[in-house]
């Protein structure tokens, strides 16, 4: 009886230990491109006005967000649909239209297990009451890996001041 007990317990752990292994994202096993890929998805989805897109590539958790915009930080489960609306007031009060934001391959990714860091060179181009404007800035994003595969967790945009584009 004993025996069987013991048995019975060892097969539920090794059960356990393999279903612990399949449900591990597909995204730590991925590479650094991998980890940069939803940043740029983030950053195009933005550019087309796809916020939906955008906010599915954030992390279901906690997010916080740092941009130069008032007021400056959200935190939180939304903080993404919270900063998009503050953009879009901030736009509106600022006579900011047709914002878009390019991009190069990410200068840096570290991956230590279910986290990264990346840091995406950008240019963030727009019209100001009518003058096309420009800022060269990077785009530094800390990376979840869940189960859907890598999740922005938080991210800071830093540009120079904007000056008329060249």
């Amino acid at each position: 009886m004993i025996f069987e007990v013991k048995e019975a317990r060892m097969a539920r752990t090794i059960f356990a230990a393999c279903l612990c292994l399949l449900l591990v994202p597909a995204a730590l096993a991925a590479g650094p491109d991998d980890a940069a890929t939803p940043v740029y998805k983030f950053i195009n989805a933005f550019n087309t006005g796809d916020m939906n897109t955008a906010f599915a590539l954030c992390s279901a958790g906690e997010v916080t967000i740092v941009d130069e915009f008032p007021p400056f930080q959200w935190v939180g489960s939304k903080a993404a649909r919270h900063w998009a609306a503050d953009y879009d007031r901030h736009a509106g009060a600022t006579g900011v239209t047709e914002g878009r934001v390019t991009y190069t391959k990410a200068t840096r990714v570290e991956l230590k297990g279910d986290l990264a860091y990346v840091i995406i060179p950008t240019v963030y181009l727009y019209r100001e009451h009518g003058t096309a404007m420009q800022e060269e800035g990077h785009l530094t994003a800390v990376m979840h890996a869940e189960a859907g595969g890598w999740k922005i967790r938080s991210w800071t945009w830093s540009g120079v001041t904007p000056h008329p584009a060249r």
